[in-house]
C-alpha cells in the first residue's frame, strides 16, 4: 500500500469516527428537542384552560361543561394548514378536567368521565399545586399511541378545586421528527463526501514533500562536478517547498475541523430559536403575537446570514499567505477619514470619535485591508461606550513600527476574556443592547496584521476603558 493510500484512509477513518459520533449524538437529540418544544406549549394550553374554567367558576362549584361546546365545535372543524410541507387538517389536543378528588367531570373525547384520574402524575401533582406532567400510551404496550400530557391546577379564592390535563399524541410530532433526521442524514452524508474529496487533495499535498526531497536526491546524482554552495541552496529551497507544502496541508484539515465544530455551536442556537417560533406559529394566537414571533424568525435569520458572511470573508483573508500588492499608505489622512465616518455610527447615542492631533506615518501594505481593520476596531470601541463617550484614535511613531491605537471608556475586558478576545466566534455583550456579535471581527484584524507583518491587541487601559492597538512595520523614509 503506497504512503498516499495509508493518508488518505487514516483521515478518512478518523474523519468517519467523528462524523459517527457527531450523527449518533444529533440523532438521539432530535426527538428530544421536539419533545421540549411540545411539553412547553402543552404548559401554556393548560394554563389557559385553566384560567377559563376558573372564570366560570367563581363560586367555587367547579363548571367544566363550558369547554364541550368549544371542543364539540373545535373537533368537527376543518381546515387546510401548510406547515413547512407538512398538512395538517384537524386538531389533535386533548383536554381533561378532574374536580378535587381526581374524578375525570369533562374529557373533550368523551371516553374517561367519571373515572378516577388521581393517581396519573400530572393530575396527582397539580392537584397538589406542583408541575406536573406525564407520557401514556392509549394501547399498552405500543409506544406509537403514546400522548404526552400536562396539568395545571384550577384555582378559586386561593383554593384547588380541580386541575386541568393538556394533551398532544406523540405521533403527531414524529413527521417533524422524521423529516428533521432525513435532513440531518443529508447533511452527514454531503460532508462525507465533501470530506472524501478534500482528503484526496491533502493527501496528494501530504505526500508531495516526499516527492520533493526524490527529485532532489535525483538532481544530486545528475551533476557532473561537486558544489557545495550549489547543492546547498537546492537543499535548503527543497526543504523550505516540503516545509510550506505540508504546513498548508495540515493547516487545512485542522482548519475545516475547528469551523465545523465552531460554526455547529454558533448556528446552533438561532436555528433552535428559529425552531421554535415556527412551531409556535402552528398554533392559534393574537396577531400581535404572531407579529412578534415572525420578527424573532427575521432577527434570527439576519443573524445567521451575517455570521456566514463574516465567516466566507474571514476565510478569504486567511487563505492568503502574503499581500499581493502594496503600496505606501499615510495614516494619518487614513485616521481623519474614518474618524469622519464613524461619527454618524456613533450620533444616536451622543458618542464622540476623535483622532489626536500628534503623529504621522507611513506603512507599506493594502490601503483597503488596513481600512477595514482600523474601521473594525472603531466600530468594537463605540458598542463598548457608555453614552456620550468619546472614542480617541491614536498614532504613535516609533523608529521601526507605528502604532495606531483605538480607545473606548467602557467597562473594560473581563479577566476570564483577556486570552480568548481575538478567538473566532467569542463575543462579549454589549452594555446597551446585552447583545453580542458573531464574534469575527477582531479575529479578522488580526489576520489582517500578520498579513502586514504586524500584531493586534486589545488590553484594559490604566484609567478604565478598553484600548485596541495595531502594530505595522514602519515605512522608512526615503530622503534625496
Amino acid at each position: 500500500m503506497s504512503k498516499r493510500t495509508r493518508i488518505f484512509i487514516g483521515i478518512l477513518l478518523a474523519y468517519a469516527f467523528g462524523v459517527g459520533l457527531l450523527m449518533v449524538r444529533l440523532l438521539g437529540d432530535i426527538d428530544p428537542r421536539y419533545r421540549e418544544s411540545a411539553e412547553e406549549s402543552l404548559v401554556e394550553t393548560a394554563y389557559l384552560l385553566a384560567a377559563i374554567v376558573e372564570h366560570a367558576s367563581s363560586d367555587g362549584t367547579l363548571q367544566a361543561d363550558t369547554l364541550r361546546p368549544v371542543f364539540q365545535s373545535l373537533y368537527a372543524r376543518r381546515f387546510e394548514a401548510d406547515i413547512y410541507g407538512f398538512r395538517k387538517t384537524s386538531v389533535e389536543l386533548r383536554v381533561v378536567v378532574v374536580d378535587r378528588a381526581g374524578r375525570v367531570v369533562f374529557d373533550s373525547q368523551a371516553r374517561h368521565e367519571g373515572e378516577d384520574y388521581a393517581q396519573w402524575h400530572d393530575v396527582r401533582l397539580a392537584l397538589g399545586g406542583a408541575y406536573g406532567a406525564r407520557t401514556s400510551a392509549d394501547v399498552d404496550g405500543d409506544p406509537h399511541t403514546s400522548v404526552m400530557y400536562v396539568a395545571a391546577p384550577i384555582r378559586v379564592n386561593d383554593q384547588i378545586i380541580g386541575a386541568v390535563s393538556a394533551g398532544k399524541p406523540v405521533q403527531s410530532l414524529g413527521q417533524f421528527v422524521a423529516a428533521a433526521r432525513r435532513k440531518t442524514m443529508l447533511v452527514g452524508a454531503t460532508s462525507v463526501v465533501a470530506v472524501l474529496l478534500l482528503a484526496l487533495i491533502v493527501s496528494v499535498w501530504l505526500v508531495r514533500p516526499f516527492g520533493l526531497i526524490a527529485d532532489y536526491v535525483r538532481y544530486v546524482r545528475a551533476q557532473r562536478s561537486f558544489s557545495l554552495p550549489r547543492l546547498g541552496r537546492r537543499a535548503l529551497g527543497a526543504i523550505g517547498a516540503a516545509y510550506d507544502e505540508m504546513r498548508d496541508a495540515l493547516a487545512g484539515r485542522n482548519y475545516v475541523a475547528d469551523y465545523v465544530q465552531t460554526l455547529t455551536h454558533e448556528v446552533k442556537s438561532p436555528l433552535s430559536a428559529i425552531r421554535g417560533a415556527a412551531e409556535l406559529l402552528q398554533e392559534t394566537m393574537p396577531d400581535a403575537d404572531r407579529s412578534r414571533f415572525v420578527a424573532n424568525i427575521v432577527r434570527e435569520t439576519q443573524r445567521i446570514q451575517e455570521l456566514v458572511d463574516r465567516m466566507m470573508e474571514l476565510t478569504a483573508l486567511e487563505s492568503r499567505r502574503s499581500l499581493a500588492e502594496t503600496a505606501p499608505v499615510a495614516l494619518r489622512p487614513l485616521l481623519d477619514e474614518l474618524a469622519a465616518s464613524a461619527q454618524a455610527a456613533g450620533a444616536a447615542r451622543g458618542l464622540r470619535v476623535q483622532v489626536e492631533p500628534d503623529g504621522d506615518a507611513t506603512v507599506e501594505g493594502d490601503a483597503f485591508l488596513l481600512r477595514r481593520a482600523i474601521a473594525n476596531l472603531i466600530d468594537n470601541a463605540l458598542d463598548f461606550s457608555p453614552p456620550g463617550g468619546t472614542v480617541t484614535v491614536g498614532l504613535a511613531v516609533h523608529p521601526r513600527s507605528v502604532d495606531v491605537s483605538v480607545r473606548d471608556h467602557g467597562p473594560g475586558i473581563p479577566d476570564y476574556a483577556e486570552d480568548k478576545v481575538f478567538e473566532k466566534f467569542y463575543s462579549l455583550a454589549r452594555p446597551h443592547s446585552r447583545k453580542k456579535s458573531t464574534g469575527l471581527g477582531l479575529p479578522f484584524v488580526k489576520e489582517i496584521a500578520e498579513l502586514h507583518h504586524g500584531r493586534a491587541t486589545l488590553a484594559n487601559a490604566a484609567d478604565g476603558g478598553a484600548v485596541a492597538t495595531l502594530s505595522l512595520p514602519r515605512m522608512e523614509t526615503v530622503t534625496p
